[in-house]
């Protein structure tokens, strides 16, 4: 059993913007899996399928992105998961927009959500695809920047591209496992 929790924030205030991210990205996999994330359960909705014959369960929190926490630490114990078999997958403002980066584990960093995960679940040991916003111009408001959405139809399909990518790591990632997910998906964007 594994869990893909893509993070976000509920309601259609904050559709498609930056830091809903994680739940464009669950919307990708939920239609490429014919899986609908429809379930509630541990302060989510979910879905539940197969990737290479493995369960998956497709996470989308509706705690609000800066309390994710309860929701994988619920979804970790109901489903009886490690940190490892769980990935997560957030935007990051310290990459490069339309960046894609996939990591074994690591710290919060200035991503609230995953500080909320560390701080439930007393690790960071989790898996994660990580998706450059780019850090705010420096007249804007981090809040301001991370909650609101692409300016122009150039970005929009560079976060699309993006988002897809993510998509594909994340199959990636449950089919063959942490390390071929990285090798395949971090050369792709190397510098």
């Amino acid at each position: 059993m594994l869990a893909i929790v893509g993070l976000g924030n509920p309601g259609d205030k904050y559709r498609h913007s930056r830091h809903n991210a994680g739940f464009d990205v669950m919307d990708i996999l939920s239609a490429k899996l014919d899986t609908p994330i429809k379930k509630m359960k541990f302060q989510a909705v979910y879905g539940e399928t197969f990737i290479g014959g493995q369960k998956v369960a497709l996470i989308k929190p509706q705690t609000f992105m800066n309390l994710s926490g309860f929701t994988v630490s619920d979804a970790m114990a109901w489903y009886k998961l490690t940190p490892r078999e769980m990935l997560l997958i957030v935007d990051d403002i310290d990459l490069p927009f339309g960046q894609v980066r996939v990591r074994p584990k690591g710290g919060p960093g200035t991503h609230n959500g995953l500080r909320h995960i560390v701080q439930c679940t007393g690790t960071g040991d989790f898996p994660r695809v990580r998706i450059g916003m780019g850090a705010p111009p420096p007249e804007w408001d981090l809040a301001d920047w991370v909650l609101g959405t692409f300016q122009t139809e150039e970005q929009r399909k560079i976060a699309f591209d993006a988002y897809m990518t993510a998509a594909d790591a994340a199959l990636c990632w449950a089919e063959h496992g942490i390390d071929m997910a990285m090798n395949r998906f971090n050369q792709r964007h190397a510098e």
